[in-house]
């Protein structure tokens, strides 16, 4: 069996500095065998009392420099939040992803702060996380296409795009579908930012690719395109235009002022 010095110099040489039980548990045993499980936790138990290893939760831990052991929880978390939101996603759906809607805008208006969800959607998981009061929800979306259900994640994945956010890459929703997502009323985030809204549409108005709007339409969305629409009656008519064309040619649908919260 391998001693204990041995799995802190494997942790102590592990780059992301975030690691999963799962992942002392194959340092100890590869193939992690069940008659392992009372030695990984007594090693977890003393790696944690010599300050080998900083617990975010119960199968999280942080591999601490001298800064991190003078931090508490919440400065820890704001510290590595965006490299869990990447093992984690990584772990679980590996590259078939991308952030979407809220949090995908904000990153695109530079806002890296932690949101109290992420949306995470994907061809086949979908599953709830949650590290404290901050929630990881990985989605498979799905919608009717030429009058037959179908999972769109292939679909939309044309849209996405890959920015380079702290030194990490992500997939994020493109600007456009970023959009179109935000402007959807959904069970994960249940409400509207419409402030986060008008903010994007100001800033890029003259610069989204309505081409990429006209493609989504085709998968209906019409609430959405309905909502943007009215927010792009006041900042920009060419745009307001581009979105009551979508709308016409995929199907007429118009809410009241006082559905849409304005």
């Amino acid at each position: 069996m391998i001693t204990f010095n041995k799995i802190v110099n494997k942790l102590l040489k592990k780059w992301w500095k975030i690691v999963f039980k799962s992942e002392i548990f194959e340092i100890i045993d590869p193939e992690q065998k069940p008659e392992y499980t009372s030695y990984l936790n007594k090693s977890i138990y003393r790696l944690r009392s010599e300050g080998i290893i900083i617990s975010l939760k119960a199968w999280v831990y942080i591999v601490p420099d001298d800064e991190d052991r003078n931090l508490n929880r919440v400065d820890l978390i704001d510290k590595y939040y965006l490299k869990f939101l990447k093992k984690s996603i990584t772990a679980y759906v590996w590259s078939s992803y991308y952030i979407s809607g809220n949090k995908s805008l904000e990153f695109h208006l530079k806002d890296y702060s932690i949101p109290e969800k992420v949306v995470v959607v994907n061809r086949n998981l979908n599953k709830k996380i949650k590290i404290w009061e901050y929630q990881i929800i990985f989605k498979t979306i799905s919608g009717k296409v030429s009058g037959k259900k179908q999972n769109l994640y292939a679909r939309l994945s044309e849209f996405v795009v890959l920015r380079n956010i702290e030194d990490m890459e992500l997939k994020l929703s493109s600007l456009e579908l970023a959009l179109v997502e935000s402007a959807l009323v959904s069970d994960s985030l249940g409400w509207l930012d419409f402030n986060l809204l008008n903010k994007a549409v100001k800033k890029y108005a003259k610069v989204l690719d309505t081409d990429i709007f006209y493609e989504i339409g085709k998968m209906k969305f019409i609430m959405s395109f309905n909502r943007l629409k009215e927010i792009a009656k006041h900042i920009d008519r060419d745009l307001y235009k581009v979105f009551l064309d979508i709308i016409k040619k995929n199907g007429w649908l118009f809410i009241w002022e006082w559905l849409r919260g304005f």
